[in-house]
């Protein structure tokens, strides 16, 4: 089983480790796409902080992200699961798993990055900021940079197993999973079991906590009817969310 996360917009700091080694990363047909957007982010960033703040997105409170991208090949790096904080990233709590779940994290986790592409939680990179909602000047938007990429490299990395796909909707615009691929790609939707709406903050903490109770547990569903039936074992509501490749996760309270 492959799971597809977001990326957090928090991130913790780089730290003192040895800095980012690009050709250490996993995935090594993204290189090329990674490289492009690292070398004008870094340029975009040492040569017009204003500018940069712009197309980064930053309020003036975030000014101070910008000099961190400038420092991007001589910061410290860390796991990309140390850096990536959050919501999300709380409540599956990496840090805290017994050695066999962080095994299998390091194995079927792929976080989606603006500026990575797509990583694993054991991928050493520096803290950084850089959205897949940002256009760069010279590649323009980056949902759409990186699909040529992504189309080559992540269906090798998917192999024939379930796709578990937690992506916002920005993320998963860099990556669609096609044809035979599609039909075993589930997506979640976290619904308020009273009302049924979607809820907002805790569908990133029940995403979390979900994908740590499937690290912890072992489980390795074969497909949407085991996901489903796995998650039920679980102890957590599940029903068919009524459109191909979703599953419906209720939740009696909102956090």
């Amino acid at each position: 089983m492959l799971v597809l996360l977001p990326p957090s917009e928090g991130k913790a700091s780089s730290g003192r480790g040895a800095p980012l080694k690009p050709e250490s990363l996993s995935l090594p047909g993204l290189a090329e796409a990674r490289a492009a957007v690292l070398d004008e982010l870094v340029e975009l960033c040492a040569a017009d902080e204003e500018k940069a703040r712009e197309v980064l997105g930053l309020s003036e409170g975030l000014r101070g992200e910008i000099a961190k991208n400038v420092e991007l090949r001589t910061a410290g790096a860390r796991p990309a699961g140390e850096i990536y904080t959050g919501v999300l990233y709380d409540a599956l709590g990496l840090g805290t798993l017994d050695t066999p779940a962080k095994k299998r994290a390091a194995r079927s986790l792929l976080v989606f990055s603006g500026l990575w592409g797509a990583v694993r939680v054991t991928d050493r990179i520096p803290s950084y900021r850089c959205s897949m909602g940002v256009k760069l000047p010279g590649l323009g938007a980056l949902g759409a940079h990186w699909r040529g990429a992504m189309a080559s490299v992540l269906p090798e990395a998917a192999g024939d197993g379930l796709v578990l796909d937690l992506r916002s909707s920005a993320y998963a615009a860099a990556w669609k999973p096609k044809g035979e691929l599609a039909e075993r790609t589930t997506t979640l939707r976290v619904l308020h079991a009273p009302t049924r709406k979607v809820v907002s903050h805790f569908n990133k903490a029940t995403k979390g906590r979900i994908v740590r109770s499937l690290l912890e547990s072992g489980a390795q569903p074969a497909g949407r009817t085991e996901l489903a039936e796995a998650l039920r074992d679980l102890g957590y509501v599940v029903e068919d969310g009524g459109k191909a490749g979703v599953l419906d996760v209720l939740v009696d309270e909102i956090h």
